[in-house]
């Protein structure tokens, strides 16, 4: 990264260079100026060696059809075929700054758009009949571009027509459910559980209950519901500004590189940075868009918002003022853009106007503070199954977050994990469990690092740059934070940093790793080149946003990548997600699997006998009705994803319903397991806020409705217990006990 800043400067005066052989000198456009420093970066920097040429302009004319309209739902063959005559022109365009394709684009776009909006009001005026036997096929890949606006009409007629279908079936369901004794208990059971303790004003509406309709007003409400739902998704795409366009245009030569290099404009940028540190600077709540509204959909315990007290869920933001400044309407306004007027640097003061449910508006201030997001972060308990006289260290780790941009004083995962570990350590646990499932990576450093908490030394991973230079990593530091029996955990979702982690426990034979057939397969390092402190750039503009860059590929100590492959677990288990298509292998364009020399290592005295391990643990999952479902869930959602033609007949809808949710219920996996006891989770959470005088007793109140989610939710995974069978067996083979097979 520091290469990259330091070369910015060389960039810069190829680009003062350019600007001198006539393209304009100073009054170069900011266009020109980003596409002249992405080309160079690209080509100097990207671990593939590529030049940005007519040949790879043909394949990203390609990349960028799919950004323009991936559901090929408003380009017509003919507006395709126009678009082609610039398949060798986008190299050029990008460091001219001519942006012929993009502007044609657009434009086409714009008026395809405006086509089906005028298709909507036309087919709204009448209800849809679903007596027909008609199909929509919805996957892309499975159709050619629309041949003419005549088919343009038919396809969009079976999108309103299958989307009205949808709503009015679920309308129906719900009047149904309202009617089913069994349904009604579940709900007031629900509603009790949720009932709030303050209780608020709420007008009523004017509009009867979804229960107290007849078919046909539901079948009207349908209509109606959807009508608005198209009007409001026309609208908001037709405000896409220059640079969501100029992000399209840029990715599409990008995405040739690889599925990981990517321009961010601005705002892409700031979304990255409060990604990869788990913080940002703000009010502390959640929000979504509901029609032409920003809701709050949630209040982030110990934020901003959360401590002030006036903003609260459900509320409606109209308007946003920094601090006396003039008001800005939200109205109509993006989520992604209403956030960027209420976010803010920590210490100002941010102005809501806000409509209240029960139709009254106030104006709330709030000073901004930083908002930790907690679900980024690494928790921990104590975990024990009653059969069994030993307790488990679980800890979660969400993703690898670090706060770059600060000092090494500031949260980083690493030292979140060792305070974990010294927490559980000192609560008695007999093993450890490290979860990450789903973690999709983060910072390298942490990676190396947190490797080292559980070896003595040694080499980590291997880096590969795209000069061919091997770089190795290593843990430098002798002390072992934990050496005792260890799992981790991974699945389809662990990616990138999990996966170096995972990869070198396993080489180690450190731990065991246990989770679905493969990992991710993420073997690649990305720098981001922040466009802005470039030197000499202020002159072209204030916000140029970033270049997220493949630099370099990772290959574990034993010299293979991780790259497409992924880890493999040494304990096999069923993965419920197995059905999706998001491994790395699924993408366009991944860098394929390769390896290198492997490294010298002292691998840890393996105390268990790993192939009676697998041989137990797979005949329990065998045997266990949980795994079989998950697995007979896998074959049918594999099925299902196949099949991308929905019917748009009433009759034949209800029944694949029918049949769907008859399969559905069989595949439930049941209720928690009462058996596995949680314990010391308070502790943990606590560990990632500060809890401010006057504030314990809100805090205690958000902290149990957490607590219950997450003890719900390990009691509730097969996977996870299955663990605590593979600890049971590690325990007493390191004991000295003797394993037989089980019966």
């Amino acid at each position: 990264m520091k290469l990259i800043s330091l070369s910015l400067m060389s960039l810069i005066f190829s680009l003062s260079v350019f600007a001198k052989d006539g393209v304009g000198e100073r009054n170069l456009k900011r266009e020109r100026v980003i596409g002249k420093i992405v080309k160079n970066a690209l080509e100097t920097y990207h671990y593939k060696d590529l030049k940005i040429n007519d040949e790879l302009s043909k394949k990203a004319l390609k990349e960028f059809l799919k950004k323009m309209d991936y559901s090929k739902q408003f380009l017509l063959a003919e507006d395709v075929k126009a678009l082609k005559k610039y398949e060798l022109e986008l190299d050029d365009e990008m460091i001219s700054g001519d942006h012929k394709l993009l502007n044609e684009a657009v434009k086409i776009s714009r008026k395809r758009i405006k086509m089906a909006d005028a298709l909507r009001i036309k087919f709204f005026k009448s209800q849809f009949s679903f007596d027909a036997d008609e199909y929509l096929q919805y996957d892309p890949d499975k159709r050619d571009w629309l041949k003419n606006e005549k088919a343009f009409e038919d396809y969009w007629r079976k999108v309103y027509k299958q989307q009205v279908l949808g709503r009015y079936t679920q309308y129906l369901e719900t009047k149904k459910d309202s009617k089913d004794p069994k349904k009604i208990a579940e709900k007031a059971k629900e509603d009790k559980k949720n009932k709030k303790k303050k209780k608020k004003k709420v007008t009523k509406s004017k509009e009867k209950a979804v229960e107290d309709m007849t078919d046909a007003e539901l079948l009207k409400k349908a209509h109606a519901t959807v009508d608005k739902k198209y009007k409001r998704y026309f609208s908001r795409i037709l405000k896409e500004d220059r640079n969501d366009n100029l992000e399209k245009f840029f990715n599409a030569i990008t995405m040739v590189f690889d599925p990981h290099t990517n321009y961010l404009p601005p705002k892409r940028k700031e979304d990255f940075d409060i990604d990869i540190s788990g913080q940002l600077e703000g009010i502390g709540a959640v929000l979504q868009e509901d029609g032409p509204y920003i809701k709050v959909v949630k209040i982030v315990p110990g934020g901003a918002a959360w401590r002030q007290k006036g903003l609260e869920v459900d509320d409606v933001i109209l308007g946003v003022a920094q601090g006396d400044g003039e008001v800005v309407d939200l109205v109509d306004m993006r989520v992604d853009d209403a956030v960027r007027y209420i976010r803010g640097k920590k210490g100002t003061e941010v102005r809501l106007t806000v409509k209240k449910p029960d139709t009254s508006q106030k104006v709330i201030p709030i000073i901004r503070d930083k908002v930790q997001i907690d679900a980024s972060y690494a928790r921990g308990s104590v975990i024990k199954h009653k059969n069994f006289d030993f307790k488990v260290g679980y800890i979660h780790l969400p993703k690898f977050y670090r706060d770059f941009g600060s000092s090494d004083k500031d949260r980083n995962c690493t030292e979140d994990v060792r305070k974990e570990i010294v927490r559980l350590k000192a609560a008695g646990v007999n093993a450890m469990i490290l979860d990450l499932r789903g973690n999709g990576g983060g910072a390298l450093e942490d990676a190396r690092k947190m490797s080292g908490l559980f070896i003595k030394k040694g080499p980590i991973v291997q880096i590969k740059s795209h000069t061919g230079q091997i770089e190795t990593l290593s843990d430098t530091d002798p002390e072992v934070q934990y050496g005792g029996p260890l799992i981790v955990m991974t699945n389809r979702f662990s990616a990138s940093a999990s996966e170096i982690l995972a990869g070198a426990l396993q080489d180690y034979g450190r731990a065991i790793i246990v989770g679905g057939e493969h990992s991710h397969g993420k073997g690649t390092v990305q720098a981001v080149l922040d466009l802005n402190r470039a030197p000499l750039i202020s002159m072209f503009g204030k916000s140029m946003g970033a270049l997220k860059v493949t630099i370099q590929k990772f290959y574990r100590i034993t010299g293979a990548s991780t790259q497409f492959k992924g880890v493999t677990p040494d304990i096999i288990l069923p993965d419920p997600m197995a059905y999706t298509k998001s491994r790395e292998q699924d993408l366009d364009n991944a860098l394929p699997w390769d390896q290198v020399k492997p490294k010298k290592f002292s691998p840890w005295k393996m105390e268990f006998n790993l192939p009676l391990l697998k041989k137990r643990s797979a005949k329990r999952v065998k045997n266990d009705k949980r795994f079989q479902k998950i697995q007979k869930s896998v074959d049918y959602y594999t099925k299902r994803r196949e099949d991308t033609s929905l019917t748009l007949n009433l009759k034949k809808l209800q029944q694949e319903d029918i049949e769907s949710k008859k399969i559905i219920e069989k595949l439930k996996l049941g209720d928690e397991n009462k058996e596995i006891l949680v314990s010391d989770f308070e502790a943990s959470i606590k560990s990632h806020q500060k809890i401010r005088k006057g504030d314990e007793a809100q805090w205690k109140k958000d902290f149990e409705q957490r607590k219950e989610d997450w003890v719900k939710a390990l009691q509730s995974d097969p996977t996870l217990e299955e663990g605590l069978y593979i600890i049971d067996d590690m325990l007493r083979t390191k004991a000295g006990k003797k394993l037989s097979m089980v019966k």
